[in-house]
C-alpha cells in the first residue's frame, strides 16, 4: 500500500462518517457538521488500517469473483492485520461484481465481512473508483506486471457504463442493494461511496473519456441520494 494512502485513511474514514447515520428525512440536502463529524470519529476510537486487496489479486472484480474468491487467504491475512493491531481496512467493491453475479457476490461479500469480524476488523467499503483502467471487464483479468503498482487495477464504473442511461438502474441497484446488506450491520464501519472522483487517469489517457471529470460530478448527486435513501446506521 502507498504510504500517503496509509497516512490519509482517518481522513477517508471522517468524510465516510456522515453516511453511515444520515437521518432519512435530511437524506437529500443535510450534510454534517465537521463537529458532528468529529464527534462520531472520537467515539470510534483509534482506527488503524489500510487499503485491503487479497494478495493474489489483481484488482477487485479478481478479490470478490467466484473463481477467484479466497476466503481461507483472507482469513489468514486478516489474522495478520489483527495481530499488528489493524481494526479496519478499506476494501474495494465493483458494479460489474453485482451485475453478472448478485447472488454470488451477495453471499461473498457478507463471508467477507463474517471473517473480517472474526478478527475484530471493521470494512470501510469502496463502491466507486475513477483510478487507472477505465474499461473494466468481468471474467478472467489480465496478469499483474512485476514492479508495476497497480498494473491491473479497474475504475467502477468505467468510462463506457458511465454515459450509459441504459446502465444507470444497474448502478442504482448496486449502490441500494450492496448497502442493503449491511443497512444495521454493526461490522461495517462505514461507505466511501466514490475513491477519488476527480483522478484523470493519465496512464491512460488515450483510451479514458476526456469528459470523465464532468460525467463524474453530474452523477455523483445521484450516488449520493441512493446511498442516503438507504439510510445505513
Amino acid at each position: 500500500m502507498h504510504r500517503r494512502t496509509a497516512l490519509k485513511l482517518p481522513l477517508y474514514l471522517a468524510a465516510a462518517a456522515a453516511l453511515t447515520k444520515l437521518p432519512l428525512a435530511s437524506a437529500e440536502t443535510d450534510r454534517w457538521s465537521a463537529d458532528r463529524a468529529n464527534a462520531w470519529y472520537a467515539a470510534q476510537g483509534w482506527l488503524l488500517g489500510a487499503n485491503y486487496v487479497t494478495s493474489t489479486a489483481v484488482n477487485q472484480l479478481e478479490m470478490f469473483q467466484a473463481d477467484t474468491y479466497d476466503p481461507r487467504r483472507i482469513d489468514a491475512e486478516l489474522r495478520l492485520a489483527q495481530q499488528i493491531g489493524f481494526n479496519t481496512v478499506r476494501v474495494f467493491l465493483h458494479d460489474q461484481l453485482w451485475a453478472t453475479d448478485r447472488a454470488g457476490f451477495s453471499r461473498r461479500l457478507t463471508q467477507f465481512v463474517g471473517i473480517a469480524a472474526s478478527h475484530n476488523i471493521k470494512p470501510l467499503f469502496v463502491l466507486f473508483d475513477s483510478c487507472w483502467d477505465p474499461l473494466p471487464r468481468a471474467g478472467r483479468q489480465r496478469p499483474p506486471i512485476a514492479g508495476v503498482h497497480n498494473s491491473g487495477w479497474v475504475q467502477s464504473p468505467g468510462a463506457y457504463r458511465l454515459q450509459d442511461p441504459a446502465y444507470t438502474p444497474v448502478l442504482q441497484s448496486y449502490v441500494t442493494g450492496v448497502l442493503g446488506l449491511f443497512r444495521n450491520d454493526p461490522r461495517v464501519l462505514g461507505w466511501d461511496v466514490w475513491n477519488e472522483p476527480d483522478n484523470p487517469a493519465r496512464d491512460y489517457k488515450k483510451v479514458e473519456d476526456e469528459d470523465k471529470q464532468k460525467l463524474v460530478a453530474a452523477f455523483l448527486p445521484h450516488v449520493f441520494q441512493w446511498t442516503r435513501a438507504v439510510n445505513p446506521v
